[in-house]
């Protein structure tokens, strides 16, 4: 099919939305009904010769009881799929009644095979035929598409005296046909066009850098690719079209099989008759999706493995539904995101809020490891996947999986505004389990930030692209994989570091002071809320609670309700009261009582050691100890700590709080992780002090230091910190890519002589306005 024909269908079809759904549905739908309806048309006209034949293959095998009719029907169309109504699109064309006509094309639509039945119902088409029956369009709708100005069938339209009209359409065409319409569509609602629409010019970049790399090691065979989040396909479709362009021109012959998972209904739809028009049944059966194909939850090829894999998955979108469907994170089971790596076990769960590195993470784990091409994978993100995530956390951990295996091969840095529906940075990630000799144990980080041709009109936020210069140049420089201002090389342990916890001990003043025991009545918590209750109820809150119970419950009831209530803007103002977890708690009769004990315990205490100061808390703490012995009052441990922080506060200048004694001759001084050497009544010891929560910090060490963790808090921490040590069990290794450090462009300092010329030419600018008014005087 030519150009000018393909360019005539295309317009044709794109006039039928203005000319019978305009002011029926909102622009954005024109495609909800359009779409099915050109691959409804194309397939009526494929089936058409062998309608008869599927007919009298349907009487016969329900005349016989055979229930599974698919592959007989199949044949019977000789396509992947078929219509088993008596109905074609020409007989409902002459229907006058708009009730009749809705009857007859629903029964038309029951007819198909279950494969369009699926594409129908994605499309949710039968939802829209309400408004056009009702509107008297429906009749008008079939009769456009069959209009003889245009011809979808595989068949020439021939004037009378055989010479032909209107030349057939191959699959092929029919496929280009149909990927134009929705490229119009999704760029005329561009709003929405991001959220399924990938640009051509990035997928054609994505291609290049997947195939150019092993292109002289293709050899005749199958390939499988593979789309996480497909779509409307258009990333498969172009990526088999390079795979196969090049394995022709070195005299190959390959079969390519493509799978993909989609959640949206509608792209789905459009996926898959994409295949199904295209001539690629085998491809649509690979084609999974609906509502409830979210591929995190619910995996359609959890046994599957890929030669190539490319994807844009939803980034910056909450993934908690499906979250929750797994399990949680503790209770998520799921082996493409819990892996063992080097003897222990990783979680690659990320933020609930943002899925987009679990898709790559997915397609990590479908990896081919048993051919020599290996898996080759392209999958775009925006920045945040470079860098999210703390060390030890999901998004951390997926980079440190895929860099410590030595999958990471490249991340291009893609001009900004080249998606439709976002303007943001964004990255193609080049993942591998096969990198050549010379890339073994590098990443290549490309900067194509500015290489890109800027667009006469926008796309919504797309106002540039990437022109095949473009392309090619980027292509260019990751296959020559050399250092370059836009192109630099690095280990992959250049991007990890350890997360190193740094503590420095506890040192605290003691006093039981009256004031410090009185707040004891409240150990419990909510001070401010057992205050007013203490002062309404007092002792009776412990010595008689069962008989305060009912009215406690009421006081709790009414918190609140006397406090003035100021209407919103929003609307009413909100409910007044406690927590429910609150009131359990403070309706507890065991809390009230603990607190009382506190105080009590603490007051003998006072009563025993008196009330001065104690500027060593070891020494207070083994007076409270024999002091509670000798008074023979059993203190549980929480209730002691409890007591004594209560009445302890932070000193810089007090001695270290020792938590745990050990013999020097079992354990050596180690100061650097936690082991001090000391004398106790005259003896050697080493000890580990009891760490500050409030002064506990955490340096970030890169695994390149030279040293290590050791070499860095020596220089970095120590010298001003010397009582601080690392909490070896705490350290975490964590990855992280900067684009922004790497290839960031400083702008030149302005000159001394550039400013001072600037500075007097103000004050000459001033001197003349300030003459000016001088000169006119007073009004």
């Amino acid at each position: 099919m030519d150009q000018a024909t393909h360019n005539k269908i295309v317009s044709f079809i794109w006039g039928i939305a203005d000319d019978v759904l305009r002011d029926l549905f909102k622009r954005g739908k024109y495609p909800d009904v359009i779409l099915p309806m050109c691959v409804l048309r194309r397939f009526d006209a494929v089936l058409e010769p062998t309608k008869k034949a599927v007919l009298e293959t349907k009487q016969m095998l329900d005349k016989a009881g055979i229930t599974e009719q698919r592959a007989a029907l199949a044949a019977a169309a000789g396509q992947s799929f078929y219509n088993t109504s008596k109905f074609t699109l020409r007989d409902l064309k002459s229907r006058g009644n708009q009730q009749q006509l809705l009857a007859d094309f629903e029964d038309y639509l029951n007819g198909f095979s279950e494969n369009v039945q699926d594409i129908v119902e994605n499309f949710k088409l039968r939802n829209q035929l309400p408004t056009l029956s009702k509107s008297d369009s429906l009749g008008t709708l079939i009769g456009k598409f069959l209009d003889p100005e245009i011809n979808l069938s595989p068949e020439p339209i021939l004037h009378s005296d055989g010479a032909v009209k209107h030349p057939g359409m191959d699959n092929h065409s029919m496929g280009t046909v149909f990927e134009e319409l929705v490229r119009k569509f999704n760029e005329d609602n561009n709003e929405e066009a991001g959220e399924h629409w990938t640009p051509r010019d990035a997928i054609r970049l994505m291609a290049n850098v997947i195939f150019l790399p092993i292109a002289d090691r293709i050899k005749s065979g199958s390939y499988l690719l593979y789309d996480g989040a497909i779509g409307t396909g258009g990333m498969l479709t172009i990526a088999e079209e390079t795979l196969v362009k090049l394995a022709r021109e070195r005299g190959y012959q390959i079969t390519t099989h493509l799978y993909g998972q989609e959640i949206n209904p509608e792209t789905y739809a459009i996926c898959k008759a994409d295949m199904l028009l295209k001539g690629e049944g085998e491809s649509a059966d690979h084609i999974v999706g609906g509502a409830e194909w979210s591929t995190l939850s619910n995996d359609a090829f959890p046994a599957e493995e890929f030669d190539f894999m490319f994807s844009n998955p939803p980034y910056g979108k909450s993934w908690k539904k499906d979250l929750e469907t797994m399990g949680g994170k503790d209770g998520m089971r799921d082996p493409r995101f819990k892996v063992m790596h080097n003897g222990e076990e990783l979680s690659l769960v990320t933020r609930s809020s943002d899925g987009q590195m679990l898709f790559l993470a997915n397609m990590a784990s479908k990896m081919n490891h048993d051919t020599p091409l290996g898996s080759r994978i392209a999958e775009v993100h925006n920045g945040s996947s470079l860098f999210t995530g703390n060390a030890g956390q999901g998004e951390s951990n997926v980079r440190r999986w895929l860099i410590e295996n030595d999958w990471l091969e490249a991340i291009i840095a893609l001009p900004l505004n080249l998606f439709y529906n976002t303007g943001i940075a964004t990255y193609i990630w080049v993942l591998t389990n096969r990198k050549p000799e010379h890339r073994r144990g590098k990443v290549q980080l490309l900067d194509a930030t500015q290489w890109f041709k800027p667009l006469r009109k926008n796309l919504g936020k797309k106002n540039c692209e990437l022109a095949p210069d473009d392309i090619q140049r980027i292509s260019d420089t990751y296959l020559a994989f050399k250092e370059t201002p836009e192109s630099k090389i690095f280990p992959n342990p250049a991007f990890g570091y350890w997360k190193v916890t740094v503590e420095r001990p506890l040192r605290l003043h003691s006093q039981l002071s009256v004031k410090a025991i009185e707040s004891l009545r409240f150990a419990s918590g909510d001070e401010e809320l057992r205050g007013p209750l203490y002062e309404e109820f007092g002792d009776k809150l412990v010595e008689n609670f069962a008989g305060i119970a009912a009215a406690l419950e009421t006081r709790l009831a009414e918190w609140g309700n006397n406090d003035d209530e100021e209407e919103s803007e929003e609307g009413p103002p909100a409910k007044k009261g406690l927590p429910e977890k609150k009131k359990r708690k403070l309706l507890d009769a065991k809390t009230w009582e603990r607190d009382k004990r506190l105080v009590e315990t603490a007051t003998t205490l006072r009563q025993e050691l008196g009330g001065d100061l104690f500027q060593d808390h070891n020494i207070f703490r083994k007076k409270v100890d024999a002091a509670l012995n000798k008074l023979n009052i059993d203190l549980s441990a929480p209730d002691k700590k409890v007591i004594l922080r209560s009445v302890s506060w932070r000193v810089e200048t007090a001695p270290p709080l020792i938590a745990k004694t050990r013999k020097p001759d079992k354990t050596k001084a180690d100061p650097l992780h936690g082991l001090y050497e000391t004398e106790i009544g005259g003896k050697k010891f080493i000890v580990e002090y009891e760490p500050d929560p409030e002064l506990r910090d955490t340096e970030q060490v890169p695994l390149l230091e030279a040293g290590g963790i050791e070499a860095f808090i020596r220089r970095e921490v120590l010298p001003y910190t010397p009582d601080a040590w690392i909490k070896e069990d705490a350290t975490k290794i964590g990855y992280e890519i900067s684009f922004t450090r790497h290839f960031y462009k400083p702008q030149p300092l302005r000159t001394l002589d550039a400013i001072r010329a600037d500075i007097l030419a103000a004050q000459k600018e001033a001197e003349g306005l300030l003459d000016e008014l001088v000169k006119a005087g007073p009004a």
